[in-house]
């Protein structure tokens, strides 16, 4: 919270003088202005393409019964100043803060990634039994909002390398190189 008051309050951007970065940081609201949902909608357009801005502003609604709608949600000032543009200004914890802020706000309004999934199912007969193994895998046709911001990778190609299968038809003859059993449970919803 110290860094992102500092963000709130303002930063000695060079000839600009003192800047605030970001919105009224103390709120779990997901409103966000109009004018600055317009000023993101146009700052994709021109940075990735029209393919990338849905066909309407993207709303999200507050979640929680008590959340402050008294402000808007936590965003930067202004989209256009890119963390490149304030970064030579900013301490290390307060670049990734605003990079962080920087890229959840322009991704919310960006269009949805688009995968094709794939599921495989294999029959896998011996003398006394059989077993059906399924396999399921994914590919990225468009990233959409994934071309700025993915939450929770570690590793760049990590996602990319699992989850890949190969060239299948119906019919082939597999041969099992490997067998890692999982097993999945449901889980009720959180309280």
């Amino acid at each position: 919270m110290v860094i992102a008051q500092q963000l709130y309050e303002g930063l000695p951007l060079g000839t600009e003088g003192s800047v605030g970065l970001i919105t009224y940081m103390r709120t779990d609201s997901t409103n966000v202005a109009n004018s600055a949902i317009r000023e993101t909608q146009a700052y994709i357009r021109d940075k990735f393409g029209s393919s990338y801005t849905p066909k309407s502003p993207r709303h999200y609604s507050k979640k929680s019964k008590g959340a402050q709608e008294a402000h808007e949600a936590i965003r930067p000032t202004s989209i256009r100043r890119e963390l490149a543009a304030v970064q030579t200004h900013l301490s290390s914890e307060q670049s990734k803060l605003y990079n962080l802020i920087w890229n959840r706000m322009v991704s919310s309004q960006m269009s949805d990634a688009v995968y094709d999934s794939t599921q495989v199912d294999i029959d896998a007969l011996t003398p006394k039994d059989g077993y059906v193994f399924r396999a399921t895998g994914s590919v990225l046709k468009f990233p959409g909002f994934r071309a700025l911001y993915f939450e929770g990778r570690d590793d760049d190609n990590e996602e990319e390398e699992e989850g890949i299968l190969p060239n299948l038809s119906k019919d082939n003859d597999l041969q099992c190189l490997s067998l890692d059993p999982s097993q999945h449970f449901t889980h009720p919803p959180s309280w």
